[in-house]
């Protein structure tokens, strides 16, 4: 059988008014990754990514320390680009739509990460409530069919026992594993933020079939014994 892992990206920077790009630590937590995976005998034959910059980062930090494919076999593909939560919060909370309104929210809050938890999971449930669905640039069934869409030609057009790495996001892994095992729509939210930054969830192809093998592997960072290497934002 061939294998399909998805990494989610290294921690990007959160409250910064750039979200997209690598934090020093979410570069640290991608190259980790890849010693980890160098030192336990993980070989790919292809590197996906989605097309958003912190994809390519941790790319890039993470095959640095593998026998990566040449630059022939790696390729971008959008349907592994997060849905955009921009969007989704500020269809839900219309004054977010001011420059810096977000920001200023959090930093108002006594506890940042609490306040963007509870504002994005009320966002969250208009956005897949499907009625709504006109109001966003890309609906919850448009992301979902698109990252469903994605996993399944990758897998197709994939050699019977190619090993094949994709860095993507929370939110498209979550939702492709939901489609795995059948999950309803709430449960995606929940399992997108149990998702560590720089995981790596491995998948099985063959026959015509997906399978789930393993989900949110973390083990590069809990052998560091440093519980700050372990984010999930």
């Amino acid at each position: 059988m061939g294998q399909i892992v998805l990494v989610r990206h290294g921690q990007a920077s959160f409250g910064a008014r750039d979200y997209d790009q690598l934090s020093e630590l979410g570069t640290e937590q991608s190259r980790r990754l890849g010693a980890w995976m160098a030192e336990h005998g993980w070989r790919f034959d292809r590197v996906v990514t989605g097309r958003l910059r912190r994809h390519r980062q941790t790319a890039e930090a993470c095959c640095a320390a593998l026998p990566a494919p040449a630059a022939e076999h790696w390729r971008a593909d959008a349907g592994f680009d997060e849905y955009d939560h921009e969007d989704v919060l500020r269809r839900s909370r219309p004054e977010f739509a001011e420059p810096g309104a977000i920001r200023a929210h959090l930093e108002a809050a006594d506890d940042p990460q609490r306040a963007f938890r509870q504002v994005f999971d009320a966002a969250m449930r208009r956005w897949m409530g499907g009625a709504h669905d006109g109001d966003y640039r890309e609906s919850w069934p448009a992301f979902r069919m698109r990252c469903v869409g994605a996993l399944a030609a990758l897998a197709r057009d994939a050699a019977p026992e190619d090993n094949i790495v994709v860095f993507t996001s929370g939110g498209a892994i979550a939702t492709v594993v939901q489609d795995l095992l059948g999950l309803p729509d709430e449960k995606v939210a929940t399992l997108t933020w149990s998702l560590v930054n720089s995981s790596a969830t491995k998948l099985l192809y063959g026959r015509g079939r997906l399978t789930l093998s393993t989900l949110n592997g973390h083990a590069h960072l809990e052998r560091a014994g440093q519980s700050q290497f372990i984010t999930y934002r």
